[in-house]
């Protein structure tokens, strides 16, 4: 998915279980936000090319389709790939700070590359990406430095003002007035495939919404399920991403819900704020 392997490593469930969420950011979407959606086949060739699927699937699919503190719990434990655990706080503060809005300062174990991954995926898959100062803010937080740059080249190639247009927004990545663009990421499990002290990879299974909400909307808000697989580095002193991939599903059965007017939508999405997600 990413060129030279440079950047596929968002993703999945459960090394030590599923993911606890915590500390809510507020009542206003945030970086956290962020929805990847599905791949649709015609759209792999733009995927190849770039290091971060998480957002431009999503992106692609969209245009295709034309219309507190730690609890109590035990300590830090040493990563067992495939393994599987109760939900629990380690016992360290899992964020320890925050670069802009994105947390940062994660334990230097198993459980802190998960709560890393899990957190940069949703970042990933926010409406934030799709505008150039907001992206490169987001990239650099949260990326190994050295894949920065040809990171960065590669993700303003690809949201160009063709792709802008397809999926209903401007060239700056604002949506039409009287319309809110949604784009938002919820991770639903994390599991550790590798651990060493100096990387990890990282599945976390999520499920997103992407659209546009508001009244007369051509491209109303859907839901898609994607893992992202996550490579990170123990870089300075966090873990950092190196590259990162995404697959569709698992995919539940769709409930018997009933889908909400374009308003109840757009009205959810600036009221209610993202979480950090913590191991």
């Amino acid at each position: 998915m990413s060129p030279g392997d440079e950047h596929d490593s968002f993703g999945g469930v459960g090394g030590s279980g599923q993911t606890r969420t915590r500390l809510p950011e507020g009542n206003s979407g945030d970086v956290y936000g962020g929805a990847p959606r599905r791949p649709v086949r015609s759209s792999r060739s733009l995927i190849t090319v770039v290091g971060v699927v998480v957002v431009l699937v999503a992106a692609i699919a969209f245009a295709n389709r034309g219309g507190g503190d730690p609890a109590d719990a035990a300590g830090p434990r040493a990563g067992t790939p495939g393994g599987t655990a109760p939900t629990a706080a380690t016992g360290i503060r899992p964020v320890s700070g925050k670069n802009g809005a994105i947390p940062t300062g994660y334990a230097h174990d198993d459980q802190g590359a998960q709560s890393a991954a899990t957190n940069y995926a949703v970042a990933l898959g926010s409406a934030e990406m799709f505008q150039d100062g907001p992206r490169e803010e987001i990239v650099r937080a949260i990326h190994d430095p050295a894949v920065v740059n040809d990171l960065l080249t590669r993700l303003d190639a690809s949201y160009s003002a063709g792709l802008m247009a397809d999926i209903g927004l401007d060239q700056n990545g604002s949506a039409p007035s009287g319309m809110t663009f949604v784009s938002r990421t919820i991770p639903v499990g994390a599991r550790v495939l590798d651990y060493t002290e100096t990387s990890a990879t990282v599945e976390v299974w999520c499920t997103g919404l992407v659209g546009l909400a508001g009244a007369g909307s051509t491209r109303p808000v859907t839901s898609t399920w994607f893992t992202i697989t996550e490579k990170l580095a123990w870089v300075g002193g966090d873990w950092r991403v190196r590259s990162s991939s995404q697959t569709e599903g698992p995919t539940p059965v769709n409930g018997d819900n009933r889908a909400s007017v374009a308003d109840e939508i757009a009205e959810a999405v600036e009221g209610y704020g993202g979480f950090t997600y913590a191991r």
